[in-house]
């Protein structure tokens, strides 16, 4: 006989970030001279498996948003843990008067179909075109066409669909404005029909 378990619950009418958590997402675009910045974005998500498309939310007022806009391109680079301090500087200063990539010491390196740079030190590249943008209120939703995948071979665990093993690719994952890392897997999707 299954234990009955009671909780009590809250009514929360306007809750702040109710989805989490989120992968954390470095996303590289460039201005019309080809200048290259990076915005650190915890509003990353997948919104379609075929064809494989991305969102990204920002906030109207970002350079980055700008930059978007203007270009119809990004890159989603997904950071490590060895790179948090990284991670959270591009998400604190606005590209407006800086160049991350000097500042951090980030690798920008080209992609094969969009102008914006891959992130050397992220083992897990994303090239996008915007095929949808949506004002949503305080964010607008990009919606990119995954043009192109490039990943680390030793963190792959099947190559022909991009399956990437979350334990060795250190992700960072975002929740209740606090960076985190993956924890122990539990078990694997359709466990239950076995």
């Amino acid at each position: 006989m299954q234990k009955e378990v009671k909780m009590s619950k809250k009514i929360i009418e306007k809750p702040f970030r109710p989805v989490y958590p989120t992968p954390a997402g470095l996303i590289t675009s460039v201005d019309v001279d080809g200048k290259p910045n990076i915005i650190t974005l915890g509003e990353v998500a997948m919104v379609s498996l075929n064809p494989t498309r991305v969102s990204v939310g920002m906030r109207p007022a970002t350079y980055s948003n700008r930059l978007v806009k203007t270009t119809g391109e990004f890159v989603v680079n997904f950071p490590t843990t060895d790179i948090i301090d990284k991670v959270d500087y591009c998400g604190t200063v606005s590209g407006r008067t800086s160049d991350k990539f000097t500042e951090t010491g980030l690798t920008p390196e080209p992609a094969l179909h969009v102008k914006p740079p891959l992130i050397k030190e992220c083992p897990v590249n994303l090239e996008c075109k915007v095929i949808g943008v949506l004002s949503l209120g305080s964010h607008d939703l990009f919606i990119g066409d995954v043009l192109v995948m490039h990943a680390e071979e030793d963190i792959i665990i099947e190559e022909s669909r991009g399956i990437i093993d979350p334990a060795k690719s250190k992700a960072v994952i975002f929740a209740m404005n606090s960076y985190w890392s993956f924890g122990e897997k539990i078990d694997v999707i359709r466990f239950t029909r076995k």
